[in-house]
Formats: structure tokens, C-alpha cells, sequence
């Protein structure tokens, strides 16, 4: 194989993808070959160019997701290809995806600044469950007293997201119409948090308010994790698992 064509080179590129069944960097990819052979970055790109144009008109293509370069089934066909797996996906409640967005959209934030926002309390099953997903993680603490854990999303979040950078983030302005129909509230959402939790019932909160007030927080995302502070104290594990998903 000539290595110096960057066709043959990309069809190698698509089997190292094909095997990998993950995301690659560009970095990573150079490492797969002997020194003496490997192909410099600037033909490694040449050649994920040409696997992309050969996926025009396939099942699958060739995306750039923050960890790196993936082939995937092209979305429209997940209602067929999600035949394949008898456990139907899980479906998430209002209460975590408004979440999710706040942190996405506001990143870092505490605990209590989404409870601040949504108007009651965050269920800590909503945190448990994206901490699991590996969407968010602990980046820091708030300065002030007690010191609240501030969340941010990882580079999985980006990857299950099909999102390079965060600056591929939809407008708030087009997830405005993703609201969900008046008059049902979530579990969560019946837990008003405060000292109004004693007096008060729970107003309810509607997804076009809650993006409303992130709408001035639109500019300015971050793109990248790396001047992120590690949070004190975190599981060595956890670092290791952080370290080697960067030199991915």
C-alpha cells in the first residue's frame, strides 16, 4: 500500500475507523503507524476529506465530533437501524433536559443556580443520571460559602450530541419551539425549592421562559475544556479516565 496516495491512505483510515468503533483524533490516528511511515497531518487530513466525499450516497458517513473522526449511520435511517435493539431508548423527562441545557448553555454552574433559574429543586436522580451518561462533570467549586460543586459538559456530552464544539449548539432562539405543551409538570418540578418550599405550591415553568433567560447567555460558549480547573479531591480514577480521553 502506498501510503504517499492519499486514496489508498484514506481507505486504510476506513478500516482503522470501522475497527476503532469510537472516535479517533487526528493524533491518534498518527499513532497508528510506524514512525518511518507516518503520514503527516496535513495528508491525513487530504485523506478524511476523500472518505468523506466516498460516503456521499452510502448508509453512513464520516463526522468530526469533539473526540475526533467517526463513521455512523446517517440519522435518517435510526428508525429502521433502531430495530436492530429489542430495549427502546430512554426517554428523558422536561425537569433533566432543562438541565442539561442550563448547564450546556451556562456552563460552569452550581447546583443552585439552576434552581435559581428553573424555580425549584434539581432531584439529585436528575444530576445521578447525567453524571452516569458522562455528560456532565464536577470542573470546580463555587468560592462562597459552602462551596457548591460547579458543573460543565464533557466531550462525551459533544460526541452522543454529534457536536464538535459547543459553538455547534443550536440558537436558543430555534430550541424555543421545541416547547412542550402547557399544563404537564415533571415530578421534579412539583419540589419548589427555597424557603418558599414550606408556604408556596410549585409554579410552573415553561421551556420557552427558561431559554428566554438563557438567550442573553448565548454568546460567549466555551469551545474547549482544557482551562477548565480540576475539582479538589476528585477520584484518581476519574482523572485517568479524563487524561486518557484527551490523548484519544
Amino acid at each position: 500500500m502506498n501510503l504517499n496516495d492519499p486514496a489508498q491512505l484514506a481507505v486504510l483510515l476506513e478500516a482503522y475507523l470501522l475497527a476503532a468503533g469510537r472516535p479517533l483524533s487526528l493524533e491518534r490516528l498518527g499513532e497508528l503507524f510506524d514512525e518511518a511511515e507516518r503520514p503527516p497531518p496535513a495528508r491525513l487530513r487530504d485523506a478524511l476529506a476523500i472518505l468523506a466525499r466516498s460516503c456521499q450516497g452510502r448508509a453512513f458517513e464520516l463526522k468530526e465530533v469533539a473526540s475526533g473522526y467517526r463513521l455512523q449511520v446517517r440519522e435518517r435511517f435510526a428508525p429502521w437501524v433502531g430495530r436492530l435493539w429489542e430495549e427502546r431508548p430512554q426517554r428523558y423527562s422536561r425537569a433533566l433536559l432543562e438541565t442539561l441545557a442550563l448547564i450546556a448553555y451556562r456552563q460552569p454552574i452550581s447546583r443552585g443556580e439552576i434552581e435559581e433559574v428553573r424555580g425549584v429543586a434539581v432531584s439529585s436522580n436528575i444530576v445521578k443520571t447525567l453524571q452516569e451518561r458522562d455528560w456532565i462533570r464536577v470542573v470546580g467549586y463555587r468560592e462562597v460559602p459552602g462551596r457548591p460543586a460547579l458543573f460543565a459538559t464533557t466531550r462525551a456530552f459533544l460526541d452522543d450530541f454529534n457536536l464538535k464544539n459547543l459553538d455547534e449548539l443550536p440558537p436558543l432562539a430555534v430550541l424555543r419551539s421545541l416547547e412542550p405543551a402547557p399544563g404537564i409538570l415533571d415530578e421534579e418540578e412539583l419540589q419548589p425549592s427555597g424557603p418558599q418550599a414550606l408556604a408556596e405550591p410549585a409554579e410552573q415553568v415553561s421551556f420557552r421562559s427558561l431559554l428566554a433567560e438563557l438567550d442573553s447567555m448565548e454568546q460567549g460558549l466555551k469551545t474547549d475544556f482544557d482551562d477548565l480547573p480540576e475539582p479538589e479531591g476528585e477520584d484518581p480514577g476519574d482523572a485517568g479516565r479524563e487524561r486518557a480521553a484527551d490523548e484519544s
